[in-house]
């Protein structure tokens, strides 16, 4: 008996896709981004440190976690700006010794500095010597800091200075010379002096006025800050809106050897001793 062939049914196409859907994944969208805003402008946001000017605290290439909450929020509290708006909501002041990141008073750059003075201190520096409302700040003498010379991390010095390199059991380091400082009421750090007669060694007294901090970095020869008009390449007195965060912890840390291209270079770079490290007391 002869077979039939049953023709087969056609394949049925994909339906198309529903405006539903379409709205859905768009909801999903903006509402992953309002909440990467959110997270960024009232949470915690990474900060990439580029220069030296807080060594031995902070090493180029280390990866910072900012908290925005502890000072309130201003206009560059948020990415792109946004809202704008003037002074500070919930706004509180920062306090001595605490490290922090800013918006420059005349530029668009982000900078991380440490407060040394608030609203009504008196600041001073004699010889590299700090004085804060007329006493002097407790400095005690250290070894020489090493800091490994690595691809971000040559041996930097200021102008004047003379580098000097050091071989150790982890590799070259260039050393500098080391002081730890403990302003009143308790926080403690290290700062480097690279110059004895250096231009930021002298400061007249000043009165941080209202609404402003006294910022310095812990590389004193090195870092262009409170002590410095902002026409000398510094940033003078720094108004308390334009603080973004409070430096966390670090997260990251790079020698400056890895390729965004080459995902394995991320891990040799790494430098995992730094990772872990808190800046707040």
């Amino acid at each position: 008996m002869a077979s039939i062939d049953t023709p087969e049914a056609p394949a049925a196409e994909p339906a198309p896709e529903t405006k539903s859907e379409r709205g859905s994944l768009a909801r999903f969208f903006v509402v992953l981004v309002l909440l990467a805003w959110a997270l960024r402008s009232f949470v915690v946001a990474p900060f990439y440190i580029p220069s030296s000017s807080m060594l031995p605290t902070l090493f180029v290439g280390d990866y910072v976690m900012v908290a925005k909450w502890p000072y309130g929020y201003s206009r560059y509290s948020f990415p792109w700006g946004f809202p704008s708006f003037s002074g500070r909501l919930i706004d509180t002041l920062p306090k001595r010794g605490d490290v922090v990141v800013f918006r420059h008073p005349n530029t668009d750059e982000d900078l991380i500095k440490r407060v040394i003075g608030v609203p009504g201190d008196t600041v001073e520096l004699r010889g590299g010597e700090l004085f804060l409302n007329g006493q002097q700040v407790k400095r005690e003498k250290l070894p020489p800091v090493s800091v490994p010379i690595s691809d971000n991390s040559p041996c930097k010095v200021a102008p004047g200075a003379r580098p000097v390199i050091a071989q150790g059991s982890e590799g070259r380091g260039c050393l500098y010379v080391a002081y730890r400082e403990t302003l009143p009421g308790g926080p403690s750090f290290v700062t480097l002096n690279q110059l004895d007669g250096g231009p930021g060694d002298d400061f007249a007294a000043a009165i941080v006025p209202p609404d402003h901090v006294f910022l310095m970095g812990d590389n004193r020869d090195d870092s262009g800050d409170s002590r410095f008009e902002i026409y000398d390449n510094g940033i003078g007195m720094v108004p308390t809106d334009h603080l973004i965060g409070r430096a966390l912890i670090t997260f990251w840390s790079t020698d400056g050897g890895a390729s965004y291209v080459l995902p394995w270079t991320w891990f040799t770079a790494l430098r995992g001793d730094r990772l872990g490290n808190g800046y707040h007391e």
